[in-house]
């Protein structure tokens, strides 16, 4: 039952009218009868008093056992992708903030959800970014109290990023040093007690995902090395920092696109026109073929990654920054530059 149901039911059973709730709790009735329409939900701070009032508590007022399964809440966020690229951002938000109101206290739907959305932000190069961020922001803080730690550490890891982008440096500390920390490897010590247990694949599974992991967190490194090496004008070393980058990306088969992905920052980085077109045009046309992780015996027991659309959308975003942001207006007066969006968008 919804929350908007479960306030009407609750009130009729104890005889009390809109009016009555809204002068207990200090709001206007037709607010109240917007709570009962699911138009408009309760304020959090007036959950409590709302509950004592209808003598119910707040699990019950707020479905709390009214929770989506895993498939779902998948089901849901392949509704919201589909709906994001037949329609518009917009109306996949929308649809989102409706379902997370649906089920207000149901953690996975609201990380998964909020999760895809931020990344469709880049991914579908959204306007007004920052309006749907000051949203998400707020589900964050819900969630960065969440027992179940992949949830409260993604959250406040999201925070944390968010406060570094605002240049609150103290805040972003403060949350950093919320952050766990053990010396227990847990996902090491399952995959040994596997391997004991003559449970291999269910090894052999984790120990991918530790490879997978590994190689991701030294790209990162590696790009924030290279970053500041150009910022102390170290250009030898943000050099070697990009060829380290595309030897590592190409050792551990991952996908061709990101081989390229340093030096076409350091070639945009040094202006250079040459340099930049030659990195994309192998990076462009790579971004549209498909990527299945299984066909390296690396991670022969991974899922098929899907990310085919995802990267060709990311490539079509790209082009369209390439075309319209002054930062690349140096590679595109000439020839080569529109002949390769001609065949990018063919």
């Amino acid at each position: 039952m919804k929350i908007n149901q479960i306030i009407r039911e609750k009130r009729k059973e104890l005889s009390l009218t809109q009016e009555q709730v809204a002068e207990f709790l200090g709001v206007s009735t037709p607010a109240v009868n917007k709570w009962e329409k699911g138009s408009t939900y309760p304020d959090a701070t007036l959950l409590p008093a709302l509950a004592r009032l209808l003598r119910t508590d707040l699990n019950t007022l707020m479905s709390f056992h009214d929770d989506l399964t895993d498939i779902e809440i998948e089901n849901f966020v392949d509704e919201v992708d589909k709906t994001v690229r037949e329609q518009n951002y917009e109306t996949a938000f929308q649809k989102a903030i409706d379902k997370i109101r649906e089920y207000p206290t149901c953690e996975k739907l609201i990380y998964y959800v909020i999760l895809y959305l931020e990344g469709a932000l880049f991914l579908y190069n959204v306007s007004e970014r920052e309006r749907y961020r000051e949203i998400f922001e707020t589900f964050y803080k819900r969630l960065s109290t969440s027992k179940v730690s992949e949830i409260r550490d993604t959250a406040v890891n999201m925070l944390i990023s968010y406060a570094r982008n605002r240049e609150e440096f103290s805040k972003a500390e403060e949350l950093i040093n919320t952050l766990p920390f053990s010396t227990i490897d847990k996902e090491g010590q399952l995959a040994v007690l596997y391997q004991q247990q003559k449970k291999y694949e269910d090894a052999e599974k984790i120990w991918e995902h530790r490879v997978l992991k590994g190689v991701t967190d030294i790209q990162t490194a590696l790009i924030n090395m290279l970053e500041i090496a150009l910022l102390e004008n170290r250009n030898d070393n943000a050099e070697f920092f990009a060829d380290m980058y595309e030897a590592i990306t190409r050792q551990f088969c991952f996908p061709e696109w990101m081989c390229y992905n340093a030096h076409l920052q350091l070639a945009i980085e040094k202006k250079s026109k040459e340099e930049s077109l030659s990195i994309l045009k192998k990076m462009l046309p790579a971004m549209k073929k498909e990527w299945n992780p299984q066909d390296c015996q690396l991670y022969r027991n991974a899922k098929k990654s899907g990310s085919t659309f995802s990267t060709s959308r990311l490539a079509d975003t790209l082009c369209e920054e390439l075309a319209g942001k002054e930062e690349y207006a140096f590679i595109r007066d000439c020839v080569e530059f529109e002949e390769l969006m001609a065949q990018m968008s063919s």
